[in-house]
């Protein structure tokens, strides 16, 4: 049996608003060994049918089938596609067509005919009010054949056809540096649209746009007028095309939403609704004139996939009465969204909700982590019948709610939670013997849905929800064993590019808000939001990783110039390979920091030199990808510069390693900067100073996510084992036991006393030290790409059983197919492997420790250090063995 699973496009199954030819790749199913693919065959069609074709590829023999780039092709704007594709493999099968994958096209910049209009002049640059865009229009006699609506907005929108909503994205369209690029979005709406008349209709929020943002609290970072622009373009089966965009004939209105922040939450009062407004016949005759404010369309640029929505939904899991008598929804899970209701009541009666994420030693209601964030939502019933309602322009971070007022009694059923987050097609699985440690896996994957809310934020319920770039490159490799995350990350590194400075340095939040607004800040002052080592070095860490993952340049190309800037803006700012700039975050947090410090033990200058290494080597490498030979030689020298550099400035000739911090010999040994002479003698010291802290990390945001690998690609595999499965303070483990749902910014956010961390800065959604979850998947599973060929074409696994762990099973779905890997120990020294290889696809795979193969399922081994060594072809296989 040989067949086409799925095709992806741009790594997604479907796609809305593309403008050129996607990316084309597809999964394999297959119930053989060893299946190669040999050649394949793709069509391209706006019909169903494939009988009038836009392209055919005929049979390429191509054992490709991920990363595929066809050739140019005129794709007509605002139409609809269906491809297929056919392969053949190295056994003599051929599969037949594949289903059609869709994608509907965009518009580009220079096709808009629509303008932006706004409900609100400058006037309104304080306002954080709703809202609301009317029009209506006659549609030709005919049968239509298609209608596509684009829309974008300055701020937030939800777009209405006939008085239904469009599409089911949330926050549209998305935070972006607006100057440089501004998101659209693309929708069918055919079935929306009736014969004769019809009416558009948009809701507008200040959101990003001109909302009240960061922890300075400013407001109109990037405007000080909400607006709207939208066009619908109808075709017939004659070929006439209609086409309605927003023009001086659209009339402007105030919503029921008399605020609504990000930060702040939303009010609203239902008596003001305006029955049918987005429908036809609705009389307009008290509404006003829409404004023009200039706005640039060329920056307006497609968002074909990846949008927020409304994810999945909980109920409460109850309702308590807290000792100071409060009563609170427990949702028993941490999470980003809102909380949709129904409710009854008289006319002008109010509902009002308090988000918040924990409750204090005492069982009562915690809001001080929030800082000046007020999470809460008012709602005023309109009256008489039931009513439901949902934010519409915010979003909160909570596990908890407080019901400040409501009509009667509430009870659980009247409530539930919508989980909100970037659209990202879910990639990994792990489960093991231990529930703790699944539980740990559980937190992790809710701090990323928490925190990709359009942008990687660094948490979502505070007055910050900002793009840190440490945090989004710490976590960048877990996220992506999780999640498909290649399209949330691209978007995100264009705006890092778009944000760099002229001179290549990388602003520590991005989007960037924090330049010229930080003047009071204590740390960000004079100058200081950007080009801080760790911070900074998403600009090319990430990129790479996204290459590791998905084998795919274009992510390369498209940051290449940017990886550049920020290498070269460390290197101009170095004296004889030593840099330094302004502010240093250095190991954040760490626990080895003075009391009262946020700022760890290890010297800045190590942690700058150990990421001016690991970034120069990395660009060098991606050089080569692309076939730039001259910047790889060059950057090539510049790193082995900067390591010998190192090594002079922090080794003593004796081998000691001059900063004493677990975190400086962590680095020093995963960016393979220990000269190979003294290597053992810093894997000793670093165990000396774990055991020093009775086997305890103390380590931040810098030394924390390599801590185990340090460990275990060094020879101590089971330490890296106690580590992790370490049960009290400071543990990863301790956050689970002490009740977490998600990852917490500090070891102790809440102290094993019941006391909180200081309130300043203290996130129980915050997925920094989540990034132990790469080791989970690259060490304790083994699921590991090649560099020589990426996106796991060739698949490395070596699983390293550990700890008391009986089992763990562990899935990726990559590219090519489903990766599987599953260890169960039987007494001390048996071990058995099962393994699954997708078609299309070899992998090494290594007997960690194994001494002898007792079950072989007809595969050779050969003997290395490292164990028992193969390699094969995809299929299904099971070892068991014997280690030494």
């Amino acid at each position: 049996m040989l067949a086409v699973e799925r095709i992806t496009l741009d790594y997604e199954s479907t796609l809305s608003g593309v403008e050129t030819l996607p990316v084309l790749g597809w999964i394999i199913a297959s119930d053989q060994r060893n299946v190669e693919q040999t050649a394949w065959q793709v069509q391209i069609a706006q019909g169903e049918d494939f009988t009038s074709l836009c392209y055919d590829s005929g049979v390429v023999q191509s054992a490709e089938s991920a990363n595929i780039t066809l050739p140019a092709l005129t794709l007509t704007p605002s139409a609809h596609y269906v491809v297929r594709v056919k392969v053949r493999d190295n056994q003599g099968n051929a599969s037949d067509w594949s289903s059609a994958a869709r994608f509907i096209t965009g518009l580009p910049a220079a096709q808009w005919q629509a303008i932006f209009i706004s409900a609100e002049t400058p006037a309104d640059k304080e306002n954080s009010k709703g809202t609301l865009l009317r029009r209506e229009f006659t549609l030709p006699e005919g049968e239509i054949v298609s209608a596509v609506a684009h829309a974008s907005a300055l701020g937030l929108y939800q777009m209405y056809l006939n008085g239904q909503r469009v599409g089911q994205d949330e926050l549209t369209p998305g935070w972006t540096s607006y100057h440089h690029h501004l998101r659209y979005q693309t929708y069918d709406v055919t079935s929306l649209l009736q014969p004769g008349e019809n009416a558009l209709g948009a809701m507008v929020g200040a959101g990003w746009y001109k909302g009240d943002m960061s922890f300075n609290r400013y407001r109109n970072y990037y405007g000080e007028q909400t607006a709207f622009i939208s066009q619908v373009v109808v075709r017939y089966r004659d070929g006439r095309e209609v086409i309605i965009a927003t023009d001086n004939q659209w009339r402007a209105s105030d919503a029921p939403i008399l605020f609504s922040e990000l930060y702040d939450g939303e009010i609203y009062d239902a008596r003001l609704e305006q029955a049918g407004w987005s429908q036809p016949g609705f009389s307009s005759r008290l509404w006003r004139e829409v404004t023009f404010p200039e706005t640039d369309k060329s920056i307006l640029t497609p968002q074909t996939s990846c949008a927020v929505q409304a994810i999945e939904y909980l109920r409460p899991k109850e309702i308590i009465t807290t000792p100071q008598g409060d009563t609170v929804l427990d949702f028993g899970q941490n999470l980003s969204g809102w909380v949709n209701f129904s409710v009854r009541g008289e006319r002008g009666q109010k509902v009002v909700l308090r988000h918040f994420e924990v409750l204090d030693a005492d069982g009562n209601v915690y809001l001080d982590n929030l800082r000046t964030a007020k999470q809460c939502v008012e709602y005023t019933l309109r009256g008489g019948e039931d009513e439901h309602y949902h934010p519409h322009f915010t979003f909160q971070g909570f596990r908890y709610v407080r019901i400040d007022a409501w009509p009667g009694t509430p009870v659980c059923d009247d409530f539930h939670a919508a989980v909100l987050h970037s659209a990202m097609q879910p990639t990994g699985s792990l489960e093991t013997s231990r529930n703790d440690l699944n539980q740990l896996h559980h937190n992790i994957v809710w701090g990323l849905k928490g925190n990709f809310v359009d942008v990687p934020t660094d948490c979502p319920q505070r007055d910050e929800r900002l793009g840190w770039t440490g945090d989004a490159q710490i976590f960048c490799r877990t996220a992506s064993y999780l999640m498909q995350t290649r399209n949330f990350f691209s978007k995100w590194l264009l705006d890092l590019k778009y944000d760099q400075t002229e001179e290549g340095g990388v602003p520590h939040v991005v989007p960037d808000i924090l330049t010229g607004k930080c003047d009071n800040d204590r740390f960000l002052s004079h100058g200081r939001t950007h080009s801080a080592a760790a911070w900074a070095d998403a600009a090319v860490i990430n990129p790479w990783t996204l290459y590791l993952m998905y084998g795919d340049k274009a992510i390369l190309r498209q940051q290449y110039d940017s990886m550049k800037a920020w290498v070269d803006f460390m290197r101009a700012h170095a004296v004889d390979h030593l840099w330094s700039y302004r502010l240093q975050f250095g190991d954040w947090v760490a626990l080895d920091a003075k009391e009262g410090s946020y700022f760890g033990a290890t010297p800045n200058e190590l942690t700058c030199m150990a990421y001016y290494a690991l970034s120069t080597k990395l660009f060098a490498r991606a050089a080569q990808a692309l076939g730039n030979e001259a910047d790889y030689a060059e950057y090539s020298a510049l790193h082995e510069a900067i390591v010998a550099r190192f090594q002079q400035e922090f080794f003593t000739p004796t081998g000691r390693l001059a900063a004493r911090t677990q975190t400086a010999h962590i680095l020093a040994l995963y960016f393979d900067l220990v000269p190979a002479a003294f290597r053992e003698r810093t894997v000793q010291t670093l165990l000396q100073l774990l055991e020093e802290n009775g086997g305890h990390l103390v380590t931040g945001f810098v030394g924390t996510p390599y801590f185990c690998h340090a460990l275990s690609e060094n020879g101590q595999t089971q330490a890296a084992w106690q580590l992790l499965l370490k049960e009290d303070f400071p543990s990863w483990l301790y956050q689970v036991h002490a009740g977490a749902t998600t990852i917490w910014e500090h070891w102790d956010g809440i102290k094993p006393d019941g006391s909180m961390w200081s309130p300043d800065m203290n996130s129980f959604n915050h997925y920094a030290y989540g990034a132990i979850g790469e080791w989970l998947y690259r060490a304790a599973a083994g699921i590991n790409p090649d560099e020589n060929e990426p996106g796991f074409k060739r698949i490395h696994l070596r699983p390293l059983p550990g700890g008391d762990l009986r089992w763990l099973k562990a899935t990726y779905r990559s590219n090519y197919g489903e990766i599987g890997v599953h260890w169960q120990r039987d007494g001390e020294k048996m071990l058995t492997l099962s393994v699954v290889i997708p078609p299309n696809t070899r992998a090494d795979v290594v007997l960690d420790g194994a001494q002898r193969v007792l079950h072989d399922d007809g595969i050779t081994f050969m003997s290395s250090s490292e164990g028992m060594r193969t390699a094969l072809g995809s299929g299904r296989y099971t070892f068991t063995y014997l280690l030494a």
